[in-house]
């Protein structure tokens, strides 16, 4: 299909979710931590974000998150994270689902946000379970602790972990009702996105693959918008948004 009937769909769409992945935040500057680039001090991101390794080196763990906070202190949301910001706002039935922890969307203003992976600025007691934000940067203390006195881990999925009871449900259920899907930036070398977009597929949703390059999301798109997300979404939706005036 054409650009111009993905754009007459989104204009005319009723309800509208997107998900997103590392691609989006790339463009702010903020890297990918996995594979042969994703080493740091000769570990790799499999290594370190695990529960094992945390209980081996808690603090060896902070500070590789210490590191990669500071690199997304420094990152700015880009023209992508503030167009779907945007399209939150010509929606009332939305719902954006990002695999990123960096917190850019909340920053560029989204408020309707799953973070299925969890969030680098928050932290969760081992003991008592308590979730709360960590801000500072450098750390005040490492490992960080909670109020009760333990030890809190990042509130951050890791690999062997399950997801937060509840946040896919919420995805899924959306997803199997609304019309409009936009996948930005995701590779689908993690598969819940392709299960996620599975759903909406068979909800008959009608589904835009946002990437640089096809993806394993791109046999099931209706159309492929192939670009940078800073550029190729904006554009989508700033034409779209010209009609649905």
């Amino acid at each position: 299909m054409s650009f111009e009937v993905a754009v007459n769909r989104l204009a005319n769409a009723r309800s509208l979710a997107i998900i997103t992945g590392a691609g989006i935040s790339a463009e702010s500057g903020i890297p990918t931590f996995r594979g042969k680039d994703g080493l740091w001090r000769n570990y790799r991101a499999e290594d370190l974000a695990t529960p094992e390794a945390f209980e081996r080196s808690p603090k060896t763990v902070w500070e590789w998150y210490e590191m990669r906070r500071e690199i997304c202190a420094k990152a700015k949301p880009n023209e992508a994270h503030l167009s779907i910001a945007d399209m939150e706002n010509h929606f009332d039935d939305f719902l954006l689902i990002t695999q990123n922890v960096d917190g850019l969307h909340t920053r560029a203003g989204s408020k309707k946000v799953l973070e299925i992976h969890g969030n680098i600025w928050k932290a969760r007691c081992m003991k008592c379970k308590n979730v709360f934000e960590v801000k500072d940067v450098p750390l005040k203390e490492n490992p960080v602790k909670c109020q009760c006195g333990s030890i809190a881990r990042p509130h951050i999925v890791w690999f062997g972990e399950k997801y937060e009871p509840g946040i896919l449900e919420k995805a899924i259920d959306f997803l199997s009702k609304t019309d409009f899907l936009i996948v930005v930036g995701t590779s689908g070398m993690v598969t819940t996105p392709i299960y996620l977009a599975q759903t909406a597929d068979e909800a008959g949703a009608y589904i835009v693959d946002v990437n640089i390059e096809p993806s394993l999301i791109t046999g099931l798109a209706d159309f492929f918008l192939q670009g940078k997300a800073g550029s190729a979404l904006p554009h989508l939706w700033n034409k779209s948004k010209e009609i649905r005036k």
